[in-house]
């Protein structure tokens, strides 16, 4: 924007003294250029450095011969000195001094000869007309809300940075309704304003950009684990872990109490996980199984006359040689009263030892032992029945072939105890044949249902 120029007139002022008569004549310059006594001629103002904040928006002030340009600062501007000298010797009018001396040959200066200055200037002490600066002396007549601004020869009451004219009076102006300065909040002041960023942002280097903030890398707030977000972030917790209701702190999740079904047997919460753990005679298979111990392979305590069997969650020693009298040890586990042994004729003619184990508490009712002869005769019958130890009802023996039977039992049974149970097999024949042989069961229920 060229800042406009206009003509002024000219003031013509006459001098007159008793030796002799000058003519001088002053000339007031047109705007945008100001009176050099010293040289004697008109010369540029630079409003650029007198006037404040000349440029807005960003523009670039650049001195023009009688004004100033606001250019874009990318501009390239190149001067003519030529046409600025021009410029400046015709700037005013009449820059002419007539003199008429007595003598033909111009005489010097008297040093005691008073000018006469125009409006705004004052004489010096080497009688030149010098510029009177108004803000300095207080000869102005600014408002006490306006700023003095000396000019050459004159003054000028401008409003302070962040204030515009209103009338008479400078009122704020109020930046945050013009184009937005500031990226998210702007808040106005007397004279100024600033910017404000939302939550999780902070303001750039510029002052009214607003950026991210990483709350994870600048002062992570999470507990465990830290994930950035535009503006804000979020935590996540670690496997076993879930977030507090303050979605910042991590709890233990007690896995245990969520679920009943994560162990067999018993769950054992640790901070950030869980273990199962297993009964004695027993270990854990899986991570949460139990699985019985063979201590009879493991760590067999029997004696050498004893025999180690084990069951669900133990073991016990029996006798290798479990015969009592009259009967003789025949073959493994087989006892056999002699037909020679008068005392053999009341008894079963044999008795087995047999060893099982069962869960506690199992399903009923339940096949748990088969029974079959192991020599068969022509022409006979066999018939089977529980001689002892159903004192109880928990048993059931039901014939499945001429001969087998099968052992049912019907009550569930809690462990850990032992059961001896005795099934009998009475084998007769058309000739009144009849002997019976006995298979001694030894039902051990384990203290656990695994």
């Amino acid at each position: 924007m060229l800042t406009a120029m206009f003509l002024a007139a000219l003031v013509l002022i006459t001098v007159h003294s008793q030796e002799t008569e000058e003519t001088i004549t002053y000339t007031q310059c047109t705007d945008g250029y100001e009176w050099d006594p010293v040289r004697q001629r008109c010369k540029d103002i630079d409003e650029c450095e007198i006037v404040p904040d000349a440029c807005k928006g960003g523009m670039k002030c650049v001195n023009h011969y009688g004004g100033y340009l606001c250019l874009p600062r990318t501009a390239q501007i190149i001067v003519n000195e030529r046409e600025e000298a021009a410029a400046e010797s015709t700037s005013g009018r009449n820059s002419v001094i007539r003199r008429t001396p007595a003598d033909p040959q111009r005489a010097p200066p008297n040093p005691t000869h008073q000018i006469q200055c125009a409006a705004g200037y004052e004489q010096s002490d080497h009688n030149v007309c010098q510029d009177i600066d108004e803000c300095a002396t207080g000869s102005h007549n600014c408002r006490a809300d306006q700023v003095c601004v000396n000019l050459r020869g004159s003054f000028s009451c401008q409003c302070p940075a962040g204030y515009q004219k209103r009338g008479e009076q400078c009122v704020d102006i109020d930046e945050c309704t013009l184009p937005p300065y500031c990226h998210h909040r702007c808040v106005n002041t007397p004279g100024s304003y600033y910017c404000q960023c939302n939550a999780g942002f902070q303001l750039a280097s510029n002052n009214h950009t607003c950026v991210d903030i990483n709350e994870c890398d600048a002062n992570n707030p999470c507990a465990q684990q830290c994930y950035n977000i535009l503006g804000s972030f979020i935590c996540q917790c670690n496997p076993g872990f879930e977030l507090s209701s303050d979605r910042i702190n991590c709890e233990d999740t007690d896995e245990c109490r969520t679920s009943s079904y994560l162990c067999q047997y018993q769950c054992v919460n640790e901070p950030g996980k869980f273990s199962c753990v297993c009964p004695e005679g027993y270990q854990v298979v899986g991570g949460r199984t139990c699985q019985d111990i063979n201590e009879c392979e493991t760590s067999n305590e029997c004696r050498e006359d004893e025999m180690c069997w084990n069951y669900h969650g133990g073991f016990r020693c029996y006798p290798r040689n479990p015969c009592q009298e009259p009967y003789v040890l025949t073959s493994e586990n087989r006892c056999v009263c002699p037909v020679s042994n008068a005392v053999c004729r009341e008894l079963p003619y044999s008795v087995v030892y047999k060893y099982m184990s069962i869960r506690s508490d199992r399903t009923v009712p339940s096949d748990i032992f088969q029974i079959q002869a192991t020599t068969i005769y022509p022409n006979t019958i066999n018939t089977f029945r529980i001689k002892s130890g159903n004192e109880n009802g928990e048993f059931y023996l039901r014939q499945t072939s001429a001969v087998s039977a099968m052992l049912v039992l019907v009550k569930s049974l809690s462990g850990p105890r032992e059961h001896i149970v005795d099934l009998e097999m009475l084998t007769v024949n058309s000739l009144n044949y009849r002997t019976s042989s006995v298979l001694r069961l030894t039902i051990i229920v384990g203290p656990y249902a695994f």
